[in-house]
């Protein structure tokens, strides 16, 4: 199992983290990642592809596929059955994020100390 606390709200950030998690998925490795402060807004933006073109510094010749891809990234990951994403409870709860929203697009919402005890003996990245 490979885990990963994403905590940027950096695009490309975001990105590195997303494709860690789905390569491994699609290839048979669960793979699971915590929410934190910074990525939980960018995974619930319903325009995540126009706020990464604004924000990700990538060159404008390639500003598109980048949003593009780091859109599908976001989807992808979500519906993999192998991949699971929660929120963090402190970071839903201190940001005021609408939690029928997060359960709605993400796996639920877990605090540290559970997803930990999830991911138990994984392989741990920070992003």
């Amino acid at each position: 199992m490979i885990a990963a606390v994403l905590e940027s709200g950096d695009p490309r950030r975001l990105y590195t983290g997303l494709s860690l998690l789905v390569s491994a998925a699609v290839d048979g490795t669960p793979a699971r990642a915590l929410a934190m402060f910074g990525a939980l807004g960018p995974l619930l933006d319903d325009d995540l592809g126009t706020t990464a073109l604004r924000t990700s510094g990538i060159a404008a010749e390639h500003g598109e596929a980048f949003a593009r891809t780091l859109v599908e990234l976001r989807d992808t990951a979500l519906v993999l059955g192998e991949c699971r994403v929660w929120a963090c409870a402190a970071a839903v709860d201190l940001t005021g994020t609408d939690r029928a929203r997060v359960e709605a697009r993400l796996a639920g919402i877990l605090s540290t100390p559970q997803f930990l005890r999830e991911v138990a003996g994984a392989r741990l990245v920070v992003v």
